[in-house]
């Protein structure tokens, strides 16, 4: 079995930091550590310019300033006096910071020295080197050139140095610049001139070259001119700008489905991963879904599978946290599918959300290179599906808000508005000059009376609930909840029957509260001899989600229990009969469960559905 687990930056060659918008650093490797000569803890969360004071004099500022400000990758050279050593130092932006690598070209500094005093060093060297006198003229090429345009050395020898990019095919513009720069450097006006210049080699293989102009002090020659094949470096530094572009087009999504589908899409088309997708775990039901691949998969799976726990590499990959690539699944315990026709793959967690996995029907496909790019894809990913879900977070809450502020204003409305018709009753009479003026509530004790507010004010407090603090939902048989409710209701328990026993899951308080709430409606717009009739839904296919109903007969129509808070209305008859249906539509919303009312001349049904934990029950 050939695993490896890949912590990308450590493995870098490179010294590798990065620095914070504040130009703090906020991450050091191993080869940056011995750079700087300072550890990990001395330097995090510290200012670069506060602890390396005398770079405030060099290229890193104005390098590092353009790079943030412009988000633009920059690169330039270094000299270290310290080290005595020469550095190429490349800055790439994102929106967090810079990623700083620092290559150590101190060699190649000798090498360009060592070349303008000995020209046998040309043949040492894999670079492409050949010399120019006076005259343009080639004095002397190396090996690595002969190889590069495929001719040999007699063939350039003599000629002039326009033979050279038109070998190489070189564009004509591409040319003449190139001829400018061995001008500028052999008249002194540039110590140096270096360029890069797309050409083909003799294979007729597109590539792309550094092209670097030197002065010498030779006998004969006066100008070298160094091309080093800088194909992959020049594809490395495209893909990650592509990288850069990609990122801004993740974070400006707010749908997790949407980012998946760049991430996947941008690693098809940038990185050439032709078959890889994205699963996300589904956390109520424990298992990663799959929500986004490349045509490239559907075509030779026909679909993305569904990884429960414990099922394949995918899993284990996931709950380990670490990237994986696989060199040879062959060898490989644990697969998901035995029969695969992948060979070589890279799983790659997306933090907690899920896993990234690309494939391929070749085996070893996949290097380092490969293993870092999508390291930083599923990095971006990971950090895009962590603001959408804090803005989805932010967007509930604040509907959730809207929501008690709408019900909170409509609560006082209808509280004011009951009381008020009460208490007009009260002045109307003390205002009469009637003599046989009686205490307005004569007909009914004033214990009924305050029972009555004493209900309106329980309601108040009901519905003024976070409609998302339901407690822990627990079984409820549905005949005892009905009968529990009724007990503690103004509705006659004769009137009300259950036609189906059933059982479901619910915060047993707030469920007694809902169904006493309903019974106390009915009971308030009874004509006059009124039946209820609680039955299940949704228990036969194609009945529609599972849920119950309450249908009554003999009562007047209710009001929409929203109409009843925006604009509530009472009168003598209906004063303080608490809020009804707007209390048992809110407590179902708390549960995640849909109210309906139907009405006509006959009767009501009042359905409530979406109850996913409704169940037949026996008797």
């Amino acid at each position: 079995m050939s695993l490896r687990s890949v912590p990308v930056v450590d493995r870098v060659t490179d010294a590798f930091f990065a620095l914070d918008t504040d130009f703090r650093f906020t991450y050091l490797n191993d080869r940056a550590e011995d750079l700087l000569e300072r550890s990990r803890g001395e330097l995090i969360g510290r200012v670069m310019w506060d602890e390396f004071p005398h770079t405030v004099e060099t290229q890193f500022p104005d390098g590092f300033h353009r790079a943030m400000d412009e988000q633009v990758p920059v690169s330039f050279e270094i000299y270290h006096t310290h080290l005595e050593t020469w550095f190429e130092t490349r800055a790439y932006p994102s929106e967090g910071g810079l990623s700083v690598f620092m290559r150590d070209i101190t060699e190649r500094k000798r090498q360009e020295t060592s070349l303008a005093q000995h020209a046998a060093v040309i043949e040492a060297i894999d670079d492409g080197v050949f010399t120019l006198d006076r005259n343009r003229e080639i004095v002397a090429v190396n090996d690595a050139l002969q190889s590069y345009l495929g001719v040999d050395r007699g063939d350039l020898v003599g000629e002039h140095v326009e033979v050279v990019p038109e070998l190489a095919s070189v564009d004509d513009g591409d040319a003449v610049d190139f001829g400018r720069a061995i001008t500028d450097v052999d008249i002194g006006t540039a110590d140096s001139r270096t360029l890069e210049v797309p050409f083909t080699d003799a294979d007729d293989v597109d590539r792309m070259g550094e092209f670097r102009v030197v002065p010498i002090a030779d006998e004969t020659a006066t100008v070298a001119v160094v091309i080093r094949d800088v194909t992959d470096r020049h594809e490395h530094e495209r893909i990650a700008t592509s990288l850069h572009q990609v990122t801004r087009w993740l974070l400006e999504s707010d749908d997790p489905e949407e980012i998946c589908a760049i991430a996947v899409h941008a690693g098809s088309d940038l990185l050439d991963l032709p078959m890889s997708g994205v699963w996300l775990l589904e956390s109520d039901k424990g298992y990663l879904e799959p929500v986004a691949g490349t045509a490239g998969a559907h075509d030779e799976f026909g679909g993305l599978p569904r990884f429960h726990p414990g099922e394949g590499l995918v899993w284990e990959v996931f709950e380990t946290g670490d990237v994986e690539c696989f060199d040879d699944l062959r060898t490989v315990d644990g697969l998901y599918n035995d029969d695969t026709p992948i060979r070589s793959e890279i799983i790659a967690p997306i933090g907690t959300h899920g896993v990234l996995m690309t494939g391929s029907l070749e085996p070893y496909r996949f290097d380092e290179t490969d293993v870092e790019l999508v390291s930083i894809l599923v990095e971006n990913t990971r950090a895009a599906l962590d603001r959408a879900d804090r803005e989805r977070v932010l967007r509930e809450r604040t509907a959730e808000l809207e929501r008690q502020t709408e019900r909170l204003e409509g609560v006082a409305t209808v509280l004011s508005n009951d009381l008020k018709a009460h208490l007009e009753d009260v002045a109307d009479a003390v205002g009469s000059d009637d003599d046989a003026w009686e205490f307005p509530f004569a007909e009914q004790s004033v214990e009924t009376t305050l029972d009555r507010t004493e209900r309106l004010v329980d309601d108040v407090r009901e519905f003024a609930r976070n409609a998302t603090a339901v407690r822990t939902r627990t079984p409820i048989r549905l005949t005892e909840a009905v009968s529990d409710a009724l007990e503690r209701s103004r509705l006659d328990a004769d009137a009300v029957t259950v036609e189906r026993a059933a059982t479901l899951r619910a915060d047993d308080d707030r469920f007694d509260t809902l169904l006493a709430s309903a019974f106390d409606d009915v009971a308030a717009r009874a004509i006059d001899d009124v039946t209820v009739r609680i039955g299940v839904v949704g228990l036969a296919d194609g009945d529609g989600s599972r849920g119950f109903y309450l249908c009554e007969e003999g009562a007047e129509p209710p009001a929409d229990p929203h109409d009843r808070l925006l604009d509530p209305t009472t009168d003598a008859d209906s004063a303080i009969s608490g809020l009804g249906l707007a209390l048992v539509r809110a407590i179902a919303e708390a549960h995640d469960w849909s109210f309906s009312i139907a009405s006509d001349d006959r009767r009501t049904r009042i359905e409530i559905r979406q109850v996913t934990t409704l169940e037949p029950a026996d008797e």
